[in-house]
């Protein structure tokens, strides 16, 4: 699937799972597609403050599934629907990801190095303007814009 055809199909995905996610009283935490032909996973993650449970996650699915293929979404109707949590080391993707945790643990790798380093880990002290700040040891702070990240996820400690 080309790119633009590949933007296209999530963006309206999402949209439908935003729809399906807020009757329920949940959220979208992100959506992507794997693969290709038989081999499509349209995975939907879904979240909510307290967590979301096996029964919600099921509850979506059925509904997506039938969303999606009432609405003839996935083109050529071979795909398979993976709706889950986020899990406890999730993605950080948006602003509002940043900012919901802040205070936590979290792993950023970056496009170009900052301070001769592309990765780093530290406590998550908020967003402004698109710009994370990330406390990475006693005394350091590193200030990222949005789109120096390459990838960010929680650090969970076990």
């Amino acid at each position: 699937m080309a790119g633009n055809a590949r933007e296209t199909l999530l963006a309206r995905v999402t949209e439908i799972a935003h729809r399906a996610a807020e009757r329920e009283g949940l959220e979208v935490w992100d959506v992507e597609l794997s693969g290709s032909g038989q081999n499509r996973v349209l995975r939907i993650f879904i979240d909510k403050p307290e967590g979301v449970t096996h029964t919600e996650c099921e509850l979506i699915s059925v509904s997506m599934g039938a969303l999606l293929d009432a609405e003839d979404v996935v083109p050529g109707g071979e795909y398979q629907l993976e709706v889950s949590s986020p899990g406890i080391e999730r993605k950080l993707i948006r602003p509002e990801h940043f900012t919901r945790f802040a205070g936590q643990k979290a792993r950023i790798a970056l496009r170009e190095p900052v301070d001769n380093q592309r990765r780093w880990e530290g406590t998550l002290a908020g967003v402004m303007e698109d710009v994370v700040t990330l406390e990475a040891e006693p005394g350091k702070t590193i200030r990222i814009r949005m789109d120096q990240i390459e990838k960010a996820n929680l650090k969970f400690e076990w």
